[in-house]
């Protein structure tokens, strides 16, 4: 596997290597050993698959401390724009975002630590993404910021006429109003 590192600290590409023949193709979607030896320390609990149209927006969501939650996030099928938001108020790039086009071709994945917002919108007709966490789901504790946010300016590659969001993300803070959360 190929790690890309993001220019954020911890949030990193990573591409398998597949194996792809008449057949169709086959690769590990995780290997802790592996990962371990290429600085990814993070112990899984929880696995989560969404399935999604054309248009939805999720997100930006994250847990607040202590159910925070790393997450290794991959596309099954279809295509979608992953964002992760960067709230570590001792970080260089607090408040910073970065998106990647994770599809079911490409087999990427995104892993994202604790400290950050995600979201992704669908790009294509239907997507399934599977995302593993280091922490198990809190509701009380869980959080989010605007998807439209203008201090973030997110472009989430879809026209905002078209954009298919929860109402629980339309009442989301926006990032100047957030504490400090990390």
């Amino acid at each position: 596997m190929e790690i890309v590192e993001t220019g954020i600290e911890g949030l990193k590409i990573i591409k398998p290597h597949v194996f792809a023949d008449a057949r169709g193709y086959f690769f590990e979607t995780y290997n802790e050993e592996r990962y371990l030896k290429s600085g990814i320390n993070y112990h899984f609990v929880q696995d989560n698959i969404s399935c999604s149209q054309y248009g939805v927006v999720r997100g930006l969501h994250f847990q607040k401390h202590p159910f925070s939650q790393a997450k290794l996030v991959q596309v099954i099928s279809g295509r979608v724009l992953d964002i992760a938001v960067d709230l570590r108020t001792s970080s260089p790039t607090y408040g910073k975002h970065f998106a990647v086009e994770l599809t079911g071709e490409n087999h990427w994945q995104f892993i994202i630590p604790r400290g950050f917002a995600h979201g992704f919108s669908v790009l294509s007709e239907m997507a399934v993404f599977t995302y593993k966490c280091d922490n198990l789901y809190n509701p009380q504790s869980e959080g989010g910021i605007r998807f439209d946010d203008p201090t973030l300016a997110i472009d989430w590659k879809i026209n905002p006429a078209y954009a298919i969001i929860s109402d629980k993300d339309t009442k989301h803070p926006f990032f100047s109003e957030l504490d400090k959360i990390f």
